[in-house]
């Protein structure tokens, strides 16, 4: 469908494993071995990336690469932005998780009124600092980015002057410095987390529903839970790190952690997501071949982007129609963003 732009950023400026800029060619050779036509039903818009950057040593240490970090995230925003006022739905595929930080900034850059709920399904909170990330790498940090939390109360380290000149550029990529309040982020099988990432769970009282949880009430109960909690929300942002899924299931991800979930529990819950009108934006990251065999967790993760992908070309599609069906005469011009691309194509369907 029209509606939707495929958005890759093959960074992986802020993993400390090597592999994950190659996650978006593993999907389209899993893509290629199933048969399907999915990467070409799509328009594309490809984030130039500063993976370059890796030959050279980081002056930064708490915080790795953090300039070059800066400049893919200011394009990454730049990206879903565009996409989102040219009227598309964003659905990103990128390397490492940092590069989430420009994503949600672009939505901010979108709607900069709007309140933006983020659901992060992830094995980890990343919402490190250079002031408490026990190894630099910005990967663990983009939710700190997102919600301009330093979490000097937990500080472990003295980061140089110029890593804090660029930790602030970077948090005011997409507006002021707070795209995201730290209450209105919900975490799904997080379950490998620093004392200082809890301290900062405890103070905003951000829930985390374990892989325990999910398994016991149900993935269509747990996604209920996750959009009452965020139903002070405009938008929905979800971001799926494929390290939440079990590393039984493939190690082909830099950070596996033991007690994932499992990939229907992953289909499933983020296609109840993506069903609701207010999710604006969907993410998958950290697919990394070259720790894989046989390309397994990209064949995983591929099954999850299109079950997912044809569950919101549904959901849109129903939700649309339902629009068109209260506006007298119809008016396509009256819906914003995606839905006036697909309310279009509707109408032309019937003419």
């Amino acid at each position: 469908m029209d509606f939707i732009k495929l958005i890759e950023v093959r960074s992986e400026l802020g993993a400390g494993t090597r592999g994950a800029s190659l996650g978006v060619d593993a999907l389209k050779t899993a893509c290629l071995d199933k048969g399907s036509d999915y990467f070409i039903r799509f328009d594309v818009t490809e984030v130039e990336t500063e993976n370059d950057a890796l030959f050279e040593p980081s002056p930064y240490a708490h915080a790795k690469h953090i300039d070059s970090v800066y400049k893919v995230e200011r394009r990454t925003s730049d990206a879903v932005r565009d996409a989102i006022e040219d009227g598309y739905f964003p659905l990103i595929l990128a390397g490492d998780h940092s590069t989430a930080a420009g994503s949600i900034a672009g939505i901010k850059l979108a709607y900069p009124k709007k309140r933006i709920g983020v659901v992060w399904v992830d094995a980890h909170a990343d919402l490190h600092s250079p002031y408490t990330s026990p190894s630099g790498n910005i990967h663990g940090m983009p939710l700190a980015i997102a919600t301009g939390e330093d979490n000097t109360e937990s500080r472990r380290n003295d980061p140089h002057k110029d890593t804090i000149k660029w930790w602030n550029k970077l948090k005011h990529v997409g507006g002021n410095g707070q795209n995201v309040l730290p209450k209105d982020i919900v975490f799904v099988s997080v379950r490998d987390v620093e004392d200082e990432e809890k301290f900062l769970m405890n103070k905003y009282g951000i829930r985390n529903f374990l892989t325990s949880e999910v398994k016991n009430k149900g993935v269509e109960q747990i996604s209920e839970e996750i959009l009452h909690l965020l139903e002070e929300c405009d938008l929905i942002y979800v971001s799926f790190d494929v390290d939440s899924l079990d590393p039984h299931i493939s190690e082909g991800t830099g950070t596996p952690v033991e007690n994932g979930l499992t990939v229907e529990q992953a289909k499933e819950l983020n296609a109840l997501l993506i069903s609701n009108d207010k999710v604006c934006a969907w993410e998958m990251v950290e697919v990394n071949p070259t720790l894989d065999r046989e390309n397994a967790m990209a064949e995983e993760a591929f099954d999850i982007l299109e079950y997912v992908t044809d569950v919101l070309i549904e959901s849109r599609e129903k939700s649309t129609r339902l629009k068109l069906e209260r506006q007298h005469p119809r008016n396509p011009a009256e819906l914003e963003g995606y839905f006036r691309t697909i309310a279009e194509e509707l109408l032309e369907e019937e003419e």
